[in-house]
């Protein structure tokens, strides 16, 4: 797999921040935090972002279902710095979208995430509905021109 395009690696170019500690129980036997862990800070950090957008899937009656995560390990990250997870929107699709996330310590990329999400509801596959499709178009990855 093809490693990030380097814009990714700018913190400013993510709309939303949040910062999770890392914990001593992270750390795996070479000593840097472990890739499981990694996955778990940038779920919290996607819970995190979607409230700061003000939306949550249970007022609409529906349910968002994560369809694909796609990890990159850049750097090996370390106990006991925290982790920044800065993210954005990096596409809105009919039903589903993809939340871009990076991972910083010591303002470092350490790590890039990917997260499509789908909507779904009792019929199935639900459209995305207007006012969450602007609160997306607010949060989008600036990509550099």
């Amino acid at each position: 797999m093809a490693k990030p395009e380097s814009w990714r690696f700018s913190p400013e170019a993510y709309r939303f921040v949040t910062s999770i500690d890392t914990r001593f129980q992270d750390l795996d036997t070479m000593g840097h935090i472990n890739n499981v862990a990694i996955s778990g800070i940038f779920e919290t950090a996607r819970i995190r972002f979607h409230h700061h957008m003000g939306r949550h899937p249970q007022e609409q009656g529906v349910r968002w279902l994560v369809a694909n995560v796609n990890l990159n390990f850049i750097e090996e990250s370390h106990f006991p710095y925290p982790f920044e997870v800065h993210c954005a929107i990096g596409h809105i699709g009919r039903t589903s979208w993809t939340i871009s996330s990076a991972g910083f310590q010591k303002g470092v990329c350490v790590a890039t995430c990917d997260t499509t999400v789908v909507t779904h509801g009792a019929e199935g596959r639900r459209l995305i509905d207007d006012t969450l499709r602007e609160a997306m178009e607010l949060n989008f990855l600036r990509k550099p021109e």
